[in-house]
């Protein structure tokens, strides 16, 4: 998956800089602990640090496109992610020419650049983040995939621009300063998550679905893909087939790798549909070796659990019958409050997100999760994007939620009591967070692709819909990269491919929730793969502890801000915090994006990011 970096100026001799580059580049080694590499030129200075998927010995980088004859004048590339459809393209470009000396899909994506330039990335199926320098233009392309799934910012200087697959990256050189504003404390706290923000002042994401270009002159944008609405012609029973049979298609072509790949399993419908695909994709192909799917739990939490607003019942049972079911090796890693109370674990995932946007102990038993997992393995399969496409959240079904004109997920997380804690706190207030999501609800509305004579109902859903699939799932999308990568783990996500995206993005909502349930249009794509227990579950969110001793923790942890130098007192005030604390025992115990409790994890967070990253606070 790897992790890139660079620095381009168009009036210095950078050649002077390698160690400026390297810096940048070994930020990211858990990124890519396989290898690294450095090119240099006068004007581009490109950094990879790999990790080694396909072609383990030939795909170094970066990679230069010299033809056999050694031209020293050729593009280069550092790039990361995976081109599933790389083996069709090179026979492609073969037949056009070319010739391979490695079997990687990084020299496929450069070739397709030297074939078709800028609009290579309309041939590219996969998830990717790549930087191209070409000395013949003097010119660097950033290209990103088109739903975001690998990350990609970019910081313009006076005569350049810097870039890195994080931020780390970034700040690790001295023209890029580590400060954040009032735009982007909203931006942390709102849990909005605004394409191509990227919370520090003059820092920036590239958009999904973007070509930007650099050159002396100046910067352009280029979107090669976009949502578009198209009226569905497919009866259920067709949507259904073909669902079904893309999905077949995308787990398969993602189970391809030169290393050991499994999968992420919960016990919901997505992570569910994926494990079962993969194990039925390799009986097809006579593998014998089961898939191995992988769970988390929490000491004590099926005595423990109590059903609320998110979870109905504990995960755990439902993970072991699929695993069953379809015959995979079921690996449960069971966690203990100490385990996501270690200070080294929860800095650990600080630095792996490099700002303090937190669901709390989510993160942290993810962190935990993944990294017993790359002890087995260094790619997984996951079910993110599901609920988003097919609508499996509460808020695309309550009738309330819909109606409100804002972002849906804002209204159980009210209920939760998040934007209530940031209330008592002052900082909704002081951030001015109406104004300021007001305003980006309206950017996205605008944006939303319209079906002609669409209305009602299914035009109101279509809304929730990009909502959900541009800004939910860009925070979701972000947190799994960041923290996977974190232990040099490769997670890919089956849900979030272009074509079944688009497809299931333009089917009417009434076919999505023909029977009245939450994804009706997915468990009906499964029957006969999973047991109808597991396809007539409620939806049900990565699992959260419920455990007091760990609220109790928290709460101290929360206490020990209350001293005159912390960061966190110069945002809120002191006599909030203390009301916060003075909640009784259990108003803390459910989790989530955007409960109470996350709040509170947040202000820890925020206390510990300030000093670690030295963040001047601009408000």
């Amino acid at each position: 998956m790897c992790g890139l970096a660079g620095w381009v100026s168009f009036r210095r001799d950078l050649t002077a800089y390698e160690d400026v580059a390297r810096r940048m580049t070994e930020t990211m080694a858990c990124r890519g602990p396989d290898a690294s590499g450095l090119w240099t030129s006068e004007h581009a200075l490109l950094g990879h640090r790999r990790l080694a998927i396909i072609d383990i010995e030939g795909g170094r980088q970066p990679m230069t496109g010299a033809d056999d004859a050694g031209s020293g004048d050729s593009p280069v590339i550092t790039y990361t992610g995976e081109v599933y459809n790389f083996r069709e393209l090179r026979e492609e470009l073969r037949t056009l020419g070319h010739t391979f000396h490695t079997s990687s899909d990084t020299e496929v994506v450069l070739r397709a650049y030297l074939e078709w330039g800028d609009r290579l990335a309309e041939h590219l199926n996969g998830i990717y983040a790549f930087a191209l320098w070409d000395p013949r233009s003097r010119e660097l392309l950033l290209v990103r995939d088109r739903m975001g799934v690998k990350p990609l910012y970019y910081y313009p200087t006076a005569d350049g621009v810097l870039f890195g697959s994080e931020p780390k990256a970034i700040l690790a050189h001295e023209e890029a300063e580590a400060v954040v504003d009032a735009d982007g404390l909203s931006e942390i706290f709102s849990i909005v998550k605004t394409p191509g923000h990227a919370v520090f002042r003059g820092m920036h994401e590239v958009l999904p679905g973007t070509v930007l270009r650099f050159t002396r002159d100046g910067s352009d944008v280029r979107t090669y893909w976009k949502l578009t609405a198209r009226r569905h012609t497919d009866d259920l029973d067709a949507t259904v087939a073909t669902v079904r049979t893309l999905l077949e298609d995308i787990v398969e072509r993602q189970l391809f790798a030169d290393v050991t790949v499994g999968t992420l399993l919960s016990g919901g419908l997505d992570s569910s549909a994926v494990t079962a695909l993969a194990a039925a994709s390799r009986a097809r192909r006579g593998v014998r070796e089961p898939v191995r799917a992988f769970s988390v739990d929490f000491t004590g939490h099926q005595e423990r659990f109590r059903s609320n607003v998110q979870w109905e019942d504990p995960d755990t049972p439902f993970a072991v019958e699929v695993a069953r079911h379809v015959g995979a090796e079921h690996i449960i890693v069971e966690l203990a409050n100490d385990d996501i109370l270690d200070p080294r674990v929860r800095d650990a995932v600080l630095r792996a997100q490099d700002l303090p946007v937190s669901t709390g102990d989510m993160e942290y038993s993810l962190f935990l999760l993944c990294r017993v997992l790359k002890e087995r393995m260094t790619v997984a399969l996951s079910g993110e994007a599901a609920d988003e496409l097919f609508g499996g959240y509460t808020w695309f079904h309550s009738p309330e939620a819909v109606s409100l004109d804002t972002f849906p997920w804002h209204h159980p997380f009210e209920q939760a009591g998040g934007i209530g804690a940031l209330r008592e706190l002052g900082l909704w207030e002081r951030l001015g967070l109406t104004a300021y999501v007001k305003r980006r609800y309206a950017e996205a509305l605008a944006e939303v692709p319209r079906l002609a004579g669409e209305t009602g109902h299914e035009a109101r859903m279509r809304e929730i819909t990009y909502l959900n699939l541009t800004r939910w799932e860009n925070f979701l999308l972000d947190r799994k990269d960041r923290i996977s990568m974190a232990v040099s783990l490769e997670v890919r996500v089956p849900f979030t491919d272009h074509r079944l995206v688009e497809y299931v993005y333009n089917t009417p909502w009434a076919m999505k929730n023909f029977d009245g349930r939450e994804k009706s249009l997915l468990r009906a794509a499964m029957r006969g793969l999973l047991p109808d227990s597991v396809l007539d579950r409620k939806k049900s969110p990565y699992p959260s502890t419920q455990d007091l001793t760990y609220e109790r923790a928290l709460r101290r942890m929360v206490a020990d801000l209350l001293t005159p130098d912390a960061p966190v007192l110069r945002l809120v005030g002191e006599n909030g915090v203390r009301g916060l604390l003075a909640r009784p025992e259990g108003a803390y115990a459910v989790g989530g994006p955007w409960s109470a409790r996350a709040v509170l994890e947040r202000l820890v967070e925020f206390n510990t990011w300030v000093r670690a990253y030295d963040v001047r606070v601009d408000i």
